[in-house]
């Protein structure tokens, strides 16, 4: 097992991370965080206590992970993605974190602004300075403010063709149904 790389200019207080991570400077990670194998972690990140983020992750610059955040794998945070954690803040209330969840391999574009309490679904994507306010389903592409579903994208990011009322595909033919709960899953 390979320990993971830790800038001499971080401060890392949890000993729970994953072989291959690295983790640049600046970045301050408090104990109780846990985060996965062959994670990137890039300058000027801060991550709470109660964080949990999963193997193969990419948070880039400017991101601030708040109790009750957990990111699953294979997931991709653009530069400064915003997460809340209390829909009603008040200066010395403390109030229990409202749990977030980004869910296997989403996308998360520059600047996405995301509400306490939302699930955003597999392989979904945010465009540039979304702001989510609701659940967003599986292989939604979502943009604007608020974010509104505009596509479906695949595993890569792709857009994905309609065929039908309930079925889609990608490039290379493989075919997208409807999952019952508002997004997508592979037939």
């Amino acid at each position: 097992m390979s320990k993971p790389f830790i800038h001499p200019h971080a401060l890392v207080e949890t000993n729970e991370i994953g072989s291959y991570t690295r983790i640049w400077a600046f970045v301050h990670i408090l104990k109780g965080a846990i985060i996965g194998s062959e994670c990137n972690i890039c300058d000027h990140c801060f991550i709470e206590q109660g964080v949990k983020i999963g193997n193969r992750v990419t948070i880039k610059s400017g991101i601030y992970l708040w109790d009750g955040v957990t990111i699953e794998d294979d997931v991709f945070l653009g530069p400064n993605v915003v997460f809340t954690n209390d829909v009603r803040p008040r200066s010395k209330q403390y109030i229990k974190p409202v749990p977030t969840m980004i869910n296997k391999g989403a996308s998360l574009g520059a600047n996405s602004t995301i509400l306490a309490g939302v699930t955003i679904g597999r392989y979904a994507m945010t465009g540039i300075g979304t702001v989510v306010t609701r659940d967003v389903p599986a292989h939604a592409l979502v943009y604007g403010n608020p974010a509104k579903i505009k596509g479906w994208v695949d595993e890569k990011g792709e857009k994905l063709i309609q065929l039908t009322d309930s079925t889609w595909s990608n490039a290379s033919g493989m075919i997208y149904i409807a999952d019952g709960k508002g997004g997508l899953k592979k037939q």
